[in-house]
């Protein structure tokens, strides 16, 4: 129980993919304006990283490395299929994002249209690409480990978003130098916060 709760609390805090990483940064910039399309979209990266990180966990330690598909028998010992990792991995992503999408547009129509561009854009979100390629180089010993990071990652991306988007919002009724509205204050507190999280990478767990 422990190293789960050390693997959520590094994954939100200490390796915030936002924050340590900067993974995911377009949409991140171009939706936190608004807190509640903030939120609708770090739950939507959530729920990705937690679909396609589990599976890619599969799919690497049972299909893709060396040695991996010995459960088929010692004549498969030596196959190694790990050259297919990134077009697996991404391939796994996208069908995902296109799932939730369908179930987004179907139930949830007011969110579709604020997301907009950005909804199907997920697939290509460095952030959910990141989370299965650092549970590859971190090599978890079980995928339950796997899913913990999954869905840390996915708190720590929306944690950031929502954070940002309510400092934003609140910067409204701030007086913001003209040169620096829009983007140029967007990027300074971008860099604050980031400055911030870095205070947790102290914390020894």
């Amino acid at each position: 129980m422990q190293e789960y709760l050390n693997t959520f609390i590094r994954s939100v805090f200490m390796e915030n993919m936002l924050f340590t990483y900067f993974l995911g940064m377009c949409s991140f910039l171009a939706i936190s304006k608004n807190v509640r399309t903030a939120f609708g979209l770090g739950v939507a990266v959530t729920f990705v990283l937690l679909v396609t990180l589990p599976v890619n966990y599969l799919l690497d330690n049972y299909v893709l490395k060396a040695g991996a598909l010995l459960w088929l028998g010692n004549v498969f010992e030596g196959v190694d299929l790990s050259f297919l990792s990134l077009i697996i991995f991404i391939a796994v992503v996208a069908a995902t994002v296109q799932l939730l999408e369908m179930v987004i547009e179907h139930y949830l129509p007011a969110l579709y249209n604020s997301l907009g561009i950005f909804l199907p854009l997920i697939a290509v979100n460095c952030a959910i690409l990141g989370g299965s390629l650092f549970m590859q180089q971190k090599e978890f010993p079980t995928i339950g480990i796997a899913t913990t990071y999954a869905f840390g990652s996915g708190v720590g991306w929306l944690l950031a978003i929502t954070g940002m988007a309510a400092i934003r919002d609140k910067l409204q009724y701030s007086d913001i130098p003209k040169p620096l509205k829009g983007l140029g204050i967007a990027f300074i507190i971008t860099a604050l916060m980031g400055i911030g999280f870095m205070s947790f990478s102290g914390i020894k767990i």
